[in-house]
């Protein structure tokens, strides 16, 4: 009878000790799924080039941020959670007002996707970042105001970004403006002008006996001479001053706020530097001179191509009347 009890009790006492068992090693499976995926989640993490971050507004403290920093900005994730002027600090300083400007409109805006400012990495490397950042507007009154951000690093596509400005923009053989970009900067240079009653020259500039040049001396020392009054005129002219190479061997400039008297001082700066230059091929020594148009902006000009056909005309006058001169229209 004892040894029956007993069995009973055993039996009973199965499918609870079965259930605690089966609970146990669902319990274990679950936190190994958990552990794959927060090595999964972590792995993701480091993968991707950008900075997941959340920040307290109210305490100034950075909650959270991913390992994606350490490897963007090369310093320690540990000493950012600790202090938040940790970021700050590494932001280009011509950026940092934007920066703190465009992450303060998100508390009226509830997102900010079109941020964009460089920052100081640890080892001296300038980064441009676009940090969207985001605040959730479902907070309840007294809640802390908590913002999460995305900080991707798009320095390549910022570096892809100006050198295909530069090729779109440059002239491949001097590094001049070439003639697209240079009337597109000569348009506006003209509307500033008479929007601001400023005054405006325009130059215009062909090399003498180009031709013969090339005859001579071969096509690859042409360009070398191109090469050389490109230099010239980029050492020649001032700072605002826009200089490009429109033509085979014709070279323009445009001199915003230059009164005609100041156009000509540059104008002829520029003539003397080119006088003064030597070239020599295969023991030939020889130099160049060039002929130059100027006039100035006026009251019946209508745009800027109106002073372009002036100097344009004036150049050849000056070839007509014996080369190597500067005529003014």
């Amino acid at each position: 009878m004892a040894q029956k009890n007993l069995q009973d009790s055993s039996a009973s006492h199965w499918p609870e000790a079965a259930q605690t068992l089966m609970a146990l090693m669902h319990a274990q499976g679950e936190v190994a799924r958990l552990s794959e995926r927060e090595q999964l989640f972590c792995t993701l993490l480091a993968s991707i080039n950008a900075v997941l971050w959340a920040f307290d507004w109210e305490t100034r403290r950075v909650l959270y941020v991913s390992p994606a920093y350490e490897r963007i900005f090369g310093r320690s994730a540990d000493q950012l959670l600790a202090d938040c002027n940790q970021w700050r600090d590494s932001i280009f300083p011509d950026d940092l007002d934007y920066a703190e400007r465009s992450l303060a409109e998100v508390l009226d805006k509830g997102a900010v996707e079109d941020r964009e400012y460089r920052i100081i990495a640890a080892d001296g490397q300038v980064r441009w970042l676009s940090d969207k950042c985001f605040i959730n507007r479902q907070a309840e009154p007294g809640q802390p105001v908590i913002i999460v951000g995305l900080a991707e690093d798009i320095t390549d596509k910022k570096q892809m970004e100006t050198e295909l400005h530069r090729l779109a923009t440059t002239d491949a053989l001097t590094q001049s403006s070439n003639r697209h970009h240079f009337f597109e900067c000569a348009h506006r240079a003209f509307a500033h002008a008479r929007q601001q009653g400023e005054p405006l020259s325009f130059l215009m500039l062909d090399i003498d006996d180009f031709k013969t040049i090339n005859d001579t001396y071969g096509h690859q020392e042409g360009d070398n001479v191109l090469q050389r009054i490109a230099e010239s005129g980029r050492a020649a002219l001032r700072r605002r001053d826009l200089f490009g190479r429109i033509g085979g061997e014709e070279f323009a400039a445009v001199f915003p706020g230059c009164t005609p008297q100041m156009a000509l001082q540059v104008a002829a700066r520029l003539q003397r530097q080119i006088q003064q230059m030597r070239f020599n091929h295969e023991g030939q020594a020889y130099g160049i001179t060039v002929s130059q148009g100027l006039t100035s902006l006026s009251a019946a000009d209508k745009n800027v191509e109106d002073l372009f056909s002036r100097a344009d005309a004036a150049m050849y006058q000056a070839k007509r009347e014996g080369k190597n001169r500067i005529v003014t229209a």
